[in-house]
């Protein structure tokens, strides 16, 4: 068994001194947020983004001008895109069903999917504005029920984006504001003199926005940590260097810390994808973003065999992962860590990232070890509830949750259960002991 690495990111000390210091920006910025609200922001805002209105939440009337601003065919384009996560996200919600069962004889036992009540959704914005993220969260969110949606985008150029207000606004977002960054996030789950806080945070973001939500978790729910975006290709010679190249720079360019991955059993395709992403890197317009992902968080990780490159990638457990190998379906059925699989070099992660239908908010950062990605039923609770129907169940029940209780030295648990065998059962339990079961009784 070999493994070896051609090529290497930074050393895990250095990236943990970086998140020391988003951690300690962050908590203070939190902090400055609780304690001077709608003024905090405002002072961030003009900061950051050199953005002070009146008012951070659009108008009806805001909304309609924004939405003037954009395209004939970028407005259909955002609808095709809205059409198929919508179908998507609206199987998916088919398939959580309610139930309720009758476990014994006058035992019924259910559970309901209830919406959350409000949700907060960030859409990133800075260098790329992220429409698609609008989709992902605010529509997925409305096709989930949840009563109350607001969405949040930083200002670009000064103004709010035409486009994002657009998606938002499409995806049936019912209150939009024009804030950004650690403001925006903070604004939403705190709360300000104008902004009622929501129950939970959604949506990716930058390093100070993941690790803003990873701060407020608890206050409010989150969908999940989704910090800068990782990709990672797992391919064999079936595939060429150019293809390879190509969907790692087209992840790389999202930020200055956007981990992209190789691991292949080919030392030629290997060596071929770092010339050709060398190559790729000279004609591509966001190569100043992209070169400096590929040469801080880039890896080129040489296997021996397809189950050590399988071992390799479960333990990274990256968020996009594209296979373009000669078993595709064998890694669909052996990975166990990911934020979602493109299977096969007719699809890529673009296209989960703006328009298939799949979501894009997925877990970075290994958090694929133990959370899926954003869907339809993260924005749903689902809450169990039970009847007793019978006096006989309510008799029989008590009995055992009775002894079950005292077993463990619960006298009060005991006692709620007591008092049914008492009352439905017509039972003499002495107060604070244990009740008998009904053959040693008699």
């Amino acid at each position: 068994m070999a493994i070896t690495r051609l090529k290497t990111s930074k050393p895990e000390t250095e990236r943990a001194e970086d998140d020391a210091r988003v951690r300690a920006t962050v908590e203070a910025t939190l902090a400055d947020i609780e304690a001077r609200g709608d003024a905090a922001v405002r002072d961030l805002s003009q900061k950051f983004d050199n953005y002070a209105p009146e008012s951070f939440r659009l108008t009806g009337s805001e909304i309609e001008a924004a939405m003037q601003k954009v395209s004939t065919r970028d407005i259909e384009d955002i609808r095709f895109a809205q059409d198929q996560i919508r179908r998507f996200a609206g199987a998916q919600r088919a398939s959580m069903t309610d139930i309720e069962v009758e476990t014994l004889p006058g035992v019924i036992l259910g559970h309901r999917n209830i919406p959350v009540q409000s949700v907060g959704c960030y859409v990133p914005g800075g260098k790329f504005p992220m429409v698609a993220s609008a989709h992902m969260s605010v529509l997925t969110a409305s096709v989930a029920g949840v009563p109350r949606i607001i969405a949040s985008a930083p200002p670009v150029a000064g103004a709010p984006h035409p486009a994002i207000v657009a998606a938002m606004h499409l995806g049936g977002a019912h209150e939009i504001y024009v804030m950004g960054g650690i403001q925006a996030v903070g604004a939403m789950a705190i709360g300000t003199e104008t902004i009622e806080p929501v129950h939970m945070l959604v949506g990716p973001g930058n390093a100070f926005v993941a690790e803003a939500k990873r701060q407020l978790f608890g206050r409010v729910g989150i969908d999940l940590f989704a910090g800068p975006t990782e990709t990672m290709v797992i391919a064999d010679d079936t595939v060429d260097a150019e293809l390879c190249a190509t969907d790692l720079l087209g992840q790389a360019e999202h930020g200055y810390n956007s981990p992209a991955c190789l691991i292949t059993n080919s030392r030629s395709l290997a060596e071929g994808t770092l010339a050709e992403i060398e190559r790729l890197l000279a004609i591509l317009p966001t190569a100043e973003t992209a070169r400096t992902s590929w040469q801080d968080y880039g890896d080129v990780i040489l296997c021996d065999t397809h189950d050590e490159m399988l071992a390799v990638a479960n333990d990274m457990a990256y968020e996009h992962v594209q296979v373009m190998t000669d078993r595709d379906n064998w890694y669909l059925e052996h990975m166990h860590s990911y934020g979602a699989l493109f299977l096969g070099p007719r699809t890529n992660v673009a296209n989960g990232d703006k328009v298939i239908g799949t979501n894009h908010t997925l877990p970075t950062r290994k958090a694929g070890r133990y959370t899926g990605g954003l869907w339809v039923g993260k924005f749903l609770k689902t809450h169990s509830y039970q009847k007793v129907t019978t006096d006989e169940a309510a008799a029989m029940v008590g009995e055992y949750g009775s002894r079950l209780c005292m077993l463990e030295g619960f006298v009060g648990h005991a006692e709620q259960c007591n008092i049914r065998v008492r009352r439905y059962g017509g039972r003499n339990v002495p107060y604070g002991a244990a009740a008998e079961p009904l053959d040693a009784a008699e």
